[in-house]
């Protein structure tokens, strides 16, 4: 673990409001550390096939990033049913990301500290913005009057396995579902999701980080920490190996870290085995390797 991760243990955790629409907040559950910092700020995405969940999925990996010395932003956003799906959320997540700049000093971190952690279709959201963060779709939420002028670029990412690839995904899901049962219970939970979500498959091939580098489109690329279990029936090797190969090859640095003991979400649900350990260990390392 890097020496700065030691700054401190105590955090203290509130929700705040980080934006309304119309007469509904979304908050976001901040874990802060208590020092002088600087410290690095992580924007939070939780998973949920982007249709389920809420800030609090993730506190047993939030907590202790946050004791190491990280002020972690942990975000609601609006998902299906309840509210439009693609590109709303990714205006909110962008929109958190900027306003959290703006409030960064008092936060006690710094605007050029800010990064982005994701979990499933959260990390598919934290990628997405992180290559497009001037996209005006995703930048549409205009900060208050007055405000600093920001953008929601991203120091570094780190994807706890992420759908990086949803049309792959959806294809990959449907195929097994065609075959019949026995399949994994995840394929009847994520389809109906990927559907209320996406709308489309041309939607799914839109808002799609392999894709997007496969097409060649001009993306910023900050440093990625990739994380997955070996034995996921969710997130499918063959999109993990397309996205790794075309970052690198357009340039970007991805840290892959494969966990052969692991299965889907080994970190959230059972944070005390072994490859969870590692895993969170990794994490903390690479954020504050990344962001100082």
């Amino acid at each position: 673990m890097a020496a700065s991760a030691a700054v401190t243990s105590a955090i203290d955790i509130e929700d705040v409001e980080y934006v309304r629409h119309g007469g509904k907040p979304l908050l976001a559950r901040l874990f802060k550390p208590r020092g002088t910092g600087p410290f690095p700020l992580i924007v939070e995405l939780h998973g949920g096939a982007w249709c389920r969940g809420d800030r609090t999925n993730d506190t047993l990996l939030n907590e202790p990033l946050a004791k190491s010395g990280v002020v972690v932003a942990a975000l609601d956003f609006r998902m299906p049913p309840d509210d439009p799906g693609y590109p709303a959320s990714m205006a909110d997540i962008n929109y958190a990301i900027r306003w959290f700049k703006t409030r960064a000093a008092e936060l006690g971190s710094r605007p050029d500290m800010v990064g982005a952690l994701g979990i499933s279709s959260g990390a598919h959201q934290a990628m997405l913005n992180a290559m497009r963060p001037r996209d005006p779709r995703y930048s549409a939420i205009p900060l208050p009057a007055g405000a600093p002028a920001v953008d929601a670029t991203v120091r570094a990412v780190v994807m706890c396995w992420p759908v990086i690839d949803p049309l792959g995904r959806y294809h990959y899901a449907k195929k097994l579902q065609a075959g019949g049962k026995p399949y994994p219970d995840i394929v009847d939970q994520v389809l109906p999701c990927h559907d209320e979500y996406w709308q489309t498959e041309a939607a799914m091939a839109e808002g799609n980080p392999v894709l997007a580098l496969e097409r060649g489109e001009r993306v910023e690329m900050p440093p990625v920490l990739y994380l997955q279990g070996a034995n996921d029936p969710a997130h499918s090797r063959p999109q993990l190996d397309r996205f790794v190969a075309g970052y690198r090859k357009a340039g970007g640095q991805v840290e892959l870290e494969l966990y052969e003991d692991a299965g889907r979400s080994f970190i959230t649900k059972d944070p005390t085995s072994p490859a969870a350990v590692r895993a969170m260990d990794k994490i903390i390392e690479f954020v504050h390797k990344q962001i100082r």
